[in-house]
This record gives C-alpha cells, sequence and structure tokens, in this order.
C-alpha cells in the first residue's frame, strides 16, 4: 500500500445521547490534515483473475463482482469486529458486513467460541437438535407475528417456502410483490426484483420461464393506490401480498407507516396473506424486526443474515394454524439436509442474547444517523445531490434529491457514474461500502464514534475531489 496526506475540510457533527456501550453522547469532529491511506490490489487483482477461470464472473454472487462500481472486487484475507483485512493486508472499516449478519461485529469471541464447543460434537446431525428448540424459542418471543417457526438454510430458502405456504393456506396462485423488492433468486421472484438483477442491468433472469411469472403481480413501493388496483382487478386471486418492510435491494428505502398500515388492512379486507420479507431487517432495525420498529404485524415473516450469526440459515415463521400446514404437520412439503444444523443454531443464539441487551438498536440507530448526517452534510457543501436515511442498524443513500419512496425513482434520478467513483475512491481510502447505489449498508455493534468520524472525514475529502471533477 502507499500513502498521500491530504488536508481536509472541518466538519462538526453532534450525537444525540448514547445508550449502552458507547463512549460518549457528544462528538465534535475535527479533520484538517488528516493522514488518508491509498491503497494498491496487487495480490487481490491477481487472486481475482484466476477466479475469473475458475467461477462465472470470478464470484460466487453476483454484486461481489464490482460490475456497478467499475474496477475489480477486492479479495478479503480475514475479518474482525467493524473491520476486514485484504490479501493486500489492507485494513477498511466495513459497512457491508457479510450483507448484514455482522451485527454484533465480525468474528466475535463469545459467538467463535460457542462455535468450537459445538463443532467438537459435530457439524450436520441430520436430526433432531436442542438447539433448534433454543433459537426456536428465541425467535418466537422476539418476533410478534412468529408462533412457530422453520428453519432451513438461506434467505432465498425460506421465501421459497413462505410462498407455498401461502398459496396453500390461501388455495390462491397470484401474488403481489413490489418493484425493487428482492426476495431471493426462485424463479416466481426474479421480476423487477432489485439487488443484483437491476445492478446488473437485467429486466429478468434468462431461463426464468413465463409460466413462473404469471402469477406475480408487481406493484409500486409506498403506493397503496397500484395494490389497490392489483387487488381490485384479481378479487378472490390474491394468496399473498410480499415486502420488504424496509427496502434493502434497491438501495435504502423506507416505508411510510400509512402504506405498512393500509398494506395490513387491504390484505384482510381481500384475504390476501401478507408477508415481512424480514431476511435483512430481521433483528436488525429493532429486536423484533421492522414489524416491531412500525408497528404493523404480517401473518409470515421469512428471516435469515442476523439469525445465523455469521453461519448459512433462514428460517420462516408466522401464526400458528397456518405454519401447522407445514410437513410434516400438515401436507404442504419442505425439507433441507443441512436445517437446523447445529453450528448454525449456535452462532444464532449468541447473537440474538448480544442483540437482546437493553439499548443495542437505539444506538446502532444513534450511530447510523451520525454517519447519514456527517456524509450528506459533506455532499451539501461540496455540492452535490445526495439523500438518505436510517433505520435501526440499516441505512443508506443515493446520489440524488430526496426523498426516494421507491425504485423507480431511484433509478431514474441516481447519478450510478458518480456513484461509481464515490464507491472505487472510498475503497482505495479505507471504507468498505457495498458495491452498488442499489444496496443498503449496515451497521454493527462493533463500530465506534472514531469509526465514524474517519469515515466522514474520509467521504469529505473524496465528494471535494469528485467536485472538482465536475
Amino acid at each position: 500500500m502507499k500513502f498521500t496526506t491530504t488536508a481536509l475540510l472541518t466538519l462538526s457533527l453532534t450525537s444525540t445521547a448514547a445508550y449502552g456501550w458507547t463512549r460518549s453522547s457528544a462528538l465534535h469532529m475535527s479533520a484538517t490534515e488528516a493522514a488518508t491511506e491509498t491503497y494498491t490490489f496487487t495480490k487481490s487483482e491477481a487472486i481475482f483473475e484466476e477466479a475469473q477461470t475458475l467461477m462465472p464472473g470470478g464470484v460466487s454472487s453476483p454484486v461481489r463482482a464490482f460490475k456497478s462500481v467499475g474496477g475489480n472486487p477486492v479479495v478479503f484475507d480475514r475479518v474482525k469486529g467493524a473491520y476486514a483485512f485484504d490479501v493486500d493486508d489492507n485494513k477498511y472499516i466495513d459497512y457491508v458486513g457479510t450483507w448484514g449478519p455482522a451485527i454484533i461485529g465480525h468474528a466475535d469471541d463469545a459467538v467463535l467460541d460457542s462455535i468450537k464447543k459445538t463443532m467438537d460434537k459435530g457439524t450436520s446431525f441430520g436430526a433432531p437438535c436442542a438447539l433448534e428448540n433454543e433459537l426456536a424459542k428465541m425467535v418466537i418471543a422476539a418476533v410478534p407475528s412468529v408462533e412457530m417457526v422453520r428453519f432451513c438454510n438461506s434467505g432465498t430458502e425460506a421465501c421459497m417456502g413462505m410462498i407455498r405456504l401461502c398459496r396453500a393456506y390461501t388455495q390462491r396462485e397470484k401474488v403481489i410483490k413490489f418493484e425493487g423488492c428482492y426476495h431471493g433468486h426462485a424463479d416466481s421472484f426474479l421480476v423487477q426484483a432489485g439487488s443484483g438483477v437491476a445492478t446488473l442491468g437485467l429486466p429478468d433472469s434468462p431461463g426464468v420461464p413465463k409460466s413462473a411469472t404469471e402469477a406475480t403481480l408487481c406493484a409500486e413501493y409506498n403506493n397503496l393506490e397500484s395494490v389497490k388496483a392489483i387487488l381490485e382487478g384479481n378479487k378472490d386471486d390474491i394468496a399473498a401480498v410480499i415486502l420488504e418492510p424496509v427496502v434493502g435491494n434497491s438501495g435504502f428505502i423506507r416505508p411510510t407507516k400509512e402504506f405498512l398500515e393500509g398494506l395490513r388492512a387491504l390484505s384482510d379486507e381481500h384475504g390476501a396473506v401478507l408477508v415481512f420479507d424480514e431476511v435483512m431487517t430481521g433483528f436488525r432495525v429493532s429486536y423484533g424486526g421492522a414489524q416491531e420498529y412500525f408497528g404493523v404485524t404480517p401473518d409470515i415473516t421469512t428471516m435469515g443474515k442476523v439469525i445465523g450469526g455469521g453461519l448459512p440459515v433462514g428460517a420462516y415463521g408466522g401464526k400458528k394454524e397456518i405454519m401447522e400446514l407445514v410437513a410434516p404437520a400438515g401436507p404442504m412439503y419442505q425439507a433441507g439436509t443441512l436445517s437446523g444444523n447445529p453450528l448454525a443454531m449456535t452462532a444464532g443464539i449468541e447473537t440474538l442474547k448480544r442483540l437482546s441487551e437493553p439499548g443495542v438498536h437505539a444506538e446502532l440507530e444513534r450511530m447510523g444517523q451520525m454517519l447519514v448526517d456527517g456524509i450528506l452534510a459533506a455532499g451539501e457543501k461540496h455540492g452535490h445531490k445526495m439523500s438518505g436515511g436510517v433505520a435501526g442498524g440499516m441505512f443508506g443513500w443515493f446520489f440524488c434529491e430526496g426523498p426516494v419512496m421507491n425504485f423507480a425513482q431511484a433509478a431514474a434520478n441516481s447519478d450510478l457514474e458518480k456513484f461509481g467513483k464515490w464507491h472505487r475512491m472510498m475503497l482505495e481510502r479505507g471504507v468498505y461500502l457495498a458495491p452498488s447505489q442499489y444496496e443498503a449498508g449496515f451497521m454493527s455493534m462493533a463500530h465506534t464514534e472514531e469509526d465514524i468520524e474517519k469515515t466522514i472525514a474520509i467521504a469529505d475529502q473524496v465528494l471535494g475531489l469528485l467536485a472538482a471533477e465536475e
């Protein structure tokens, strides 16, 4: 790596009252004459060049390839706390957090110790395990809509089981989803799906048969009238209304509470199941998820990410009368070899223990608000059109005027070229952000005010350099 020293302009922020585990209740940040590292990526480039000959695009999941931001991805070597380290030994303040699960920080010692103890007993049983009961009780106690839960291995699996369950329960086939909301890569959901699909500029995915998506109807997020029109045009045919209760796969988009309340009322009126896909928001925006945060309870909830503590996991749960349709209690079939495996259950249990401590999510939101406010202030100072927001431990911003209320607004107005330049310049200076305008960011309990201060200082420099180019 190589280093440069750059004079940065002064920014000043004042935080709100701290909760729990932070050092102080106020931060006054001055970033003058700050040393900024500018990284090189020799080893990452060599490894990624080889990877492209071995795996499609050189990655195991599309958004990791940096297609929408330019350049090649960095190759990680290790993670700890709020930080990631690549194979060139560059250190990053990480706001991706393995796409959400690392909410208490990477490689938490208590989680690792528990996993090691469990691993001595075996990595997978393929049989009932007492740890499943323990995690299930924690999920049921925390999430308002969940009376029973089925564990699986990913968010995609959870959503596949969920949609089959909705159709089995209602004896209907059609479902309403929302433009830009992502519910995994099952065929029926790859319709205006945001996330990696939007990042790569694909309207849908080749290979998805028309018959698989004919029963998937798309409405506009934060627009109740679009939902009403579909329901009225398909009376007694809609099995479910499915959404991300806070969008993280079209960038970060908050719902209005009126929108969520309206969906609850419309679903009840038309006999449809209301589903919150909380794979991303579950245990992250609050301990009880977005449904607790906004005070609106769905019928079924899908989960993942955080509840596995960094190991592969998924789950769906809801009212007992609905969940008892799932095999072997009922006729709706869904299964998985590694479902409920002891390592993922252990990591989830230890993670939820930490998240259940008083004040955790209020502090995550305070830190996220501090970060977003600081970066938006820097953007305004340098003449950039930017907007953003926070919900618990999720946050995000767009390079356009706000507020952004749905995917259409994000796609039509965001300056993707500027975002790509911003992303690369932040990366080169030690800040690891999601490599797409259409992804949210994540705060962790391991981030400190010093991390936020440094990030804002680097952002101020980068935004100044971008302004100078215009």
